[in-house]
């Protein structure tokens, strides 16, 4: 048998597959596409979902795909064995109501065995034990001997998932020989040890769960295959785990180069080593689909998996920035299959770099903490650390919890699980993947589940603001219907239309539909399964209903506005590249006819200078009047041009791109202006962060920023009148406020300072003696705390050496004032304390340094007593 590579093999599947007239897609990305029971896709199904439903008709109903997949349920179990990973590669042929068993069957037979060249001696397939169809293929068809065909139960070879498609599988597994068993007289297949391994599984969806374990024969049967690249790799290489494989031995042996430390020597550094190559293919992978570290989410999933690898790196010696060797590695062994990876390298060596430089930051410190924490739990004899302990080392660490509990763990202690979640509750939710309500296919559930899937919609709007279409369906807020009448809500289903759904950031046109029974305003148009659009909105006369021939009208001015708005975006994301680097990525954008809105990533926050360069790059654009010329073009030629693509998203064969002159190419399917002098101008409001590594900029043009300058002329206006001056004059005029406000506040607190002064009076003959230290209390009226600190510098300097303290009541606050000088600070009097006792006795708190402090309450009443309490404790500081 020839030991193929990793990428030879990908190949060889979907080549394999095309030749049986299945279309070969490219792996979607690891981020669902509207789907909210997943929180990353997890095989190679996941993003077929619609397909099997019938929620959306399928490019083709013979379908292949190599699928980059991530599983982390087990996270804590990486690297403790070589079974398991975060990061795999899942092979995958479908049928969508086309061939089903005895295709399916015939070809997992051929592939493995005259394609891949397996032994068919050691092939071994298991069926359901009802599933006689699939025996009978096995054992008459494909001539596999009885006693080598495995029947299971439900636990083992049915698929399902609640309510919704399932059937029964067949799986196929491999005898690796006896050096891989347990050595048992009785080993067999569906033995625990590493013998037989399972490589492919055949789900035949042929039935429907009702929920209630009902099931009832599917009209349109499918056939979900899966077989794990790496698992393929092991067998076809004859190595001992997935660690072992080409790719994945490439980059643990630069590990090793990096830490010195050799793999199979020790069970404790191969453990690290192994966490160390699984997550840093992970991190690679997630990045390069538009993940970024974050604190929620499956961005919480990257961090902590970055963060994992770190540590293991300390682990082996690592003192430095390792990771992105590492993933310059992956990227050379995944390239071929994945070619994302090294367009977006040097975005992905950003993002891992400034992570892992953050947690250098405190990693030590952190580790230094826990270690004393250690120690407390210890001398307390418990083994366990508080939950306020382990949110304390994330909150104020960076430490995930999962990393505290790991490390305890290796030491036989745990933490306090519920006192952690107390102590963070929005923390409960980081980990898991299902956000509300939503159906099978992990959609929210809505009315528009059930319209049918063989409906669409032609988007006719890039050339025209209006056309003639046909209503095909109709639904309120809550149903399907046969027809919208005056005042009511709901959606409005068309063959053909004008209205530009809400997509790549840009909103939806607004406008008309009009029948000649009745009118329908559209407030906004959404996107559905299937290639439907869905204009929302309200009947204001008349009634429409399905079968109407309807006009449809978009909102001219609002178009235009929206697009102005689109267009400048384009403008600043090349802007921002030029500016800041090549690492800047479209991060997400909003833009309508008021103002645009365009997230990317960055590390830092922009500097002034920046913004104004950015700024008058765009506007130069502007007026350099550049054409935009849009073209439809195959996706690789389109590559060739340099055009820009959005992060994640998935692009078909042909893609829209849209150029600006020679100074922006972007693929794009939103609407734009003809020429970029249609923009007028462009102004950037403001610039923040909103998450790691990302920023936001916020900005008008057009009608929006004349609309602005307007209303901040008039705001200009309005100030101008109530200086008594016109704009003209302002600066003159406030400058000459700010200089008589300086006068009359300095006159003010000379005055106050006579005040004060005056109010107290001779205070000389209060001063008393405790413990030889000269002490001064004294009440005064209607000083406030600057006063009294004033004062209090006076009196101190008629006393020589001592203490002076001062309380005064002003509309009901009371305020207090303690000093000491240097003499009576000697002898043990302290400032700080002696008033925060002093405190208590008018309702209040306080403190400060030994030298001088003050406190304020609420109690006048209590002022006397404040006053007798400072002689009690200066005598029991001096004693």
């Amino acid at each position: 048998m020839q030991k193929y590579g990793v990428n030879e093999l990908r190949r060889m599947f979907l080549d394999f597959f095309e030749s049986k007239g299945h279309l070969a897609m490219k792996s979607f990305s690891l981020v669902p596409h509207n789907d909210k029971s997943l929180l990353l896709i997890n095989s190679g199904m996941a993003p077929l979902k619609p397909y099997f439903t019938g929620q959306e008709i399928p490019p083709r109903k013979r379908v292949t795909t190599c699928q980059k997949c991530i599983r982390t349920g087990d996270i804590e179990n990486v690297g403790k064995t070589a079974r398991h990973g975060t990061f795999f590669e899942m092979l995958g042929n479908f049928s969508f109501g086309d061939y089903f068993k005895h295709d399916a069957i015939h070809w997992t037979w051929e592939f493995l065995t005259e394609v891949v060249g397996l032994d068919p001696n050691r092939l071994y397939p298991s069926v359901y034990l009802e599933d006689d169809e699939a025996w009978k293929i096995w054992n008459e068809e494909i001539g596999i001997a009885p006693e080598r065909i495995f029947k299971f139960g439900k636990e083992d070879n049915f698929w399902e998932h609640g309510s919704g498609p399932c059937g029964p599988c067949s799986e196929v597994y491999y005898d690796r020989g006896e050096k891989y068993g347990c050595g048992r007289p009785d080993c067999t297949v569906g033995c625990e040890c590493d013998r037989y391994m399972e490589i492919w599984n055949n789900v035949f969806t042929q039935f429907d769960n009702d929920g209630h374990n009902n099931y009832t024969e599917l009209e349109q049967k499918n056939i979900d295959t899966g077989m794990g690249l790496e698992r393929l790799a092991c067998i076809v290489q004859n190595v001992d785990s997935m660690f072992d494989i080409d790719t994945m031995k490439a980059l643990r042996d630069h590990v090793c180069r990096i830490t010195g430390v050799s793999y199979g020597t020790s069970d404790e550094t191969d453990v690290s080593l192994r966490v160390i190559t699984d997550h840093i293919r992970s991190v690679t992978f997630m990045i390069s689909d538009g993940i970024m570290p974050s604190n929620s989410g499956r961005g919480y999933v990257l961090r902590r998996l970055l963060r994992r690898a770190c540590r293991h790196g300390r682990l082996l010696g690592i003192e430095r920035a390792f990771l992105v060797e590492l993933a310059q590695t992956v990227i050379d062994g995944s390239k071929d299959g994945y070619p994302e990876l090294e367009e977006k390298k040097d975005f992905i060596f950003n993002v891992i770099a400034k992570e892992e430089a953050q947690f250098n930051k405190t990693i030590d410190q952190g580790l230094s903490i826990l270690a004393d924490m250690e120690a407390d739990m210890k001398a307390e004899g418990t083994t366990v650390l508080s939950g306020e302990n382990a949110f304390k080392l994330y909150d104020t660490y960076g430490f995930p919890v999962d990393l505290t509990s790991e490390i305890l763990e290796e030491k036989g202690l745990t933490y306090d699980k519920e006192g952690f979640e107390k102590a963070q509750k929005e923390q409960r939710a980081k980990s898991e993947g299902t956000f509300g309500t939503h159906s099978y296919s992990g959609t929210d559930a809505s009315v528009y589940d059930a319209l049918d899937p063989e409906l669409t919609t032609e988007f006719v709007g890039y050339d025209n603001m209006e056309a003639e279409s046909e209503v095909t369906a109709l639904t309120s807020e809550e149903e399907i219907v046969d027809a919208l009448s005056d005042g009511e809500k709901g959606t409005v289903i068309v063959a053909k239309t004008p209205f530009y759904a809400t997509s790549g950031g840009q909103e939806a046109d607004k406008g008309v539909i009009r029948s000649a029974d009745g009118e329908f305003v559209v407030e906004d148009v959404v996107k559905l399964l299937g290639g439907k659009f869905g204009h929302v909105g309200h009947v204001t006369k008349g009634m429409i209903k399905i079968g109407d021939k309807v006009t449809m009208e978009v909102d001219r001015e609002n178009r235009a506005l929206a697009a102005n708005n689109h267009s400048a975006t384009h403008l600043l994301q090349k802007a921002l590249r030029m500016v800041l680097g090549t690492h800047v990525e479209q991060a997400g954008s909003l833009n309508n006819a008021n103002r645009l809105r365009f997230d990317f990533t960055h590390f830092s926050a922009m500097t002034e200078e920046q913004l104004k360069e950015v700024e008058a790059i765009v506007n130069r654009e502007i007026r350099n009047h550049l054409p935009v010329v849009v073209r439809n073009m195959p996706i690789e030629e389109a590559k060739k041009t340099g055009a820009a693509a959005l992060f994640g998203e998935k692009y078909g064969d042909i893609v829209r791109v849209v150029s600006m002159g020679d100074f922006s190419i972007e693929f794009c399917g939103g609407t734009h202006v003809a020429n970029t002098g249609d923009i007028m101008a462009f102004k950037i409001l403001s610039e923040s962060g909103v998450a790691a590594g990302v920023r936001r900029i916020e900005a008008l043009t057009s009608k929006g920023l004349m609309d602005y300058y307007e209303e901040q002329e008039q705001k200009l206006h309005e100030a101008a009148k109530m200086l008594k001056t016109t704009p003209d004059n302002m600066e003159e005029k406030i400058s000459h406020l700010q200089a008589e406000n300086k006068a009359l506040k300095s006159e003010v607190e000379s005055l106050k300072g006579k005040l004060a002064k005056d109010a107290i009076g001779d205070v000389m003959n209060q001063v008393t003696e405790v413990v030889g230290v000269k002490l001064l209390a004294a009440k005064v009226d209607g000083v406030d705390m600057n006063g009294l600190r004033d004062l209090g510098d006076q009196l101190k300097d008629k006393l020589g050496e001592g203490v002076v303290v001062l309380v005064s009541a002003t509309d009901g606050k009371v305020s207090l004032m303690a000093m000491a000088t240097k003499g009576a600070i000697d002898k043990g009097a302290h400032a700080g304390n002696l008033i925060k006792a002093c405190a208590s006795c008018v309702g209040g708190g306080g403190g400060g340094r030994p030298n001088m402090a003050q406190a304020g309450g609420k109690k006048p009443e209590g002022m006397n007593d404040a006053l007798t309490k400072a002689k009690e404790v200066l005598a029991e500081q001096l004693a």
